[in-house]
């Protein structure tokens, strides 16, 4: 692959373009894997389109559990448009070169989305803890304009700080060394591409992890060991269950999505393979954003009596 570079006077090669690498180390599969991104593109564009549409008509809907969902569907249809038709055109067409300039911008908007995902799923196990361990206060402390503060705060509360980690990343210097082997522009594989000590840089992707991850997390921790307390005082085995089943979808979404974004970032750079990396982005990119409508409507009473409905009606 050709590139442009400009020569700066201490011999340090400025690159100006990347090459993705992503799945070109599967040259007769190329066409195989457009087709199966492109359908499991077009599932995620409809399952989540397909929540926010039904939580926005049935008036039975309208409570702040359905609200935030509806902001976590929209989000990640956000989430994946940043990676996937970018990812297509490259599968299609073979031209894997990216501009410094669309790599920084697609990062950042890859960084500030999953920040906002993190913060909106802590924000959902709260709504969860509130609505069980404090039912008869649940109305006034979720109204509307909590909801609202705490969705637009879930959506911007990590975009300075990841401007910021994103100016970092693209200071460093990349020496000859254009080719990011990933599917898009993350953290981990661009720094294996810098040149010098990117020490500094590693411990701030830390201290970014731990504030947008492991905080949100344990606030989701927190909640639910507090809604588990609750239902265990439950006096009826069917209100417990009534209970866990209302939660459980939530849960396995933390899980999936927090299991594989934790091993990529937190974890040592020296564990980091090229395969796992591609792999666990993958999970936590486009294969979680796939399962996360079905998990939410299969196990949600409320979300399929609201499709039933609605296919009556047609």
């Amino acid at each position: 692959m050709n590139y442009k570079e400009s020569k700066a006077e201490d011999n340090v090669s400025t690159v100006t373009q990347f090459v993705l690498l992503g799945f070109s180390d599967l040259p007769q599969q190329q066409g195989l894997l457009f087709v199966l991104f492109s359908i499991i593109y077009m599932i995620i564009l409809t399952g989540n389109s397909l929540i926010i549409v039904i939580t926005r008509l049935d008036i039975a809907l309208q409570k702040p559990m359905y609200f935030f969902l509806a902001n976590f569907s929209l989000l990640e249809i956000c989430y994946v448009s940043i990676i996937l038709p970018r990812m297509l055109v490259n599968l299609w067409t073979q031209d894997r070169i990216i501009s410094v300039l669309d790599c920084a911008i697609q990062m950042c908007f890859f960084l500030m989305l999953g920040a906002a995902e993190c913060f909106l799923l802590a924000v959902m196990a709260y709504d969860r803890y509130v609505a069980i361990c404090n039912p008869l206060h649940y109305p006034l402390v979720m109204n509307q304009k909590m909801c609202t503060l705490l969705a637009v705060g879930s959506w911007t509360g990590g975009i300075p700080l990841q401007i910021g980690q994103t100016c970092q990343i693209f200071s460093l210097h990349f020496c000859d060394c254009n080719q990011i082997n990933h599917f898009f522009c993350d953290i981990p594989p661009i720094l294996k591409i810098a040149c010098g000590d990117t020490s500094v840089h590693e411990v701030l992707v830390y201290v970014a992890g731990m504030l947008f991850g492991a905080v949100p997390f344990v606030l989701i921790l927190a909640s639910y060991s507090k809604i588990i307390f609750t239902v265990l005082r439950l006096p009826t085995a069917r209100g417990r269950a009534k209970v866990f089943s209302t939660c459980s979808s939530h849960l396995l979404v933390v899980v999936l999505f927090f299991g594989s974004a934790t091993i990529t970032y937190l974890s040592p750079k020296s564990d980091h393979s090229v395969g796992m990396d591609k792999l666990l982005s993958l999970f936590y990119t486009i294969v979680t954003p796939m399962f996360n409508p079905m998990i939410y409507s299969f196990r949600n009473k409320d979300v399929i009596a609201t499709l039933r409905k609605l296919l009556l009606k047609k």
